[in-house]
């Protein structure tokens, strides 16, 4: 499980080191992807692999929109290892699309990992902190 906020700032080379706690996780690889909102989902290859099960197994959507969602999933994805040091790169085209420049932030999401870029995680931050309350609240009248 990942649990967690750490700030990490990017070497010359555009790597960062995972923390040392999930660096077991993800020994197989993590593949990184762009996220729904604007940051970069990272999946140890297992979850990964459940994922992609998941979202190619079914028939409730049609086949234009199955190739579609292939498309947006997979053509972004990249499957990376950590160096000798715990590090991963942080391929640039991903980098672009979650605005990340020298620093980043690494969320823990339960199965996965998300990186921000500090702005635009404390905007979501606050977002999602006021709304999990509602969503809780929510919950429990069920």
């Amino acid at each position: 499980m990942f649990f967690g906020e750490f700030e990490y700032r990017l070497d010359e080379k555009g790597r960062f080191p995972l923390p040392p706690r999930f660096r077991s996780l993800v020994k197989d690889g993590l593949v990184l992807t762009r996220g729904i909102e604007n940051c970069i989902t990272a999946y140890p290859l297992a979850e990964w692999k459940k994922l992609a099960q998941e979202v190619t197994g079914g028939n409730a959507i049609s086949r234009a929109k199955q190739r579609r969602l292939n498309r947006a999933l997979f053509a972004s994805a990249y499957l990376v290892n950590l160096d000798g040091h715990g590090r991963i790169t942080l391929p640039p085209k991903l980098k672009e699309v979650a605005s990340i420049e020298e620093e980043l932030i690494i969320a823990g999401a339960n199965n996965y990992l998300e990186l921000w870029s500090p702005q635009e995680w404390e905007a979501e931050k606050d977002i999602a902190q006021e709304q999990a309350w509602q969503i809780i609240e929510s919950i429990e009248n069920e």
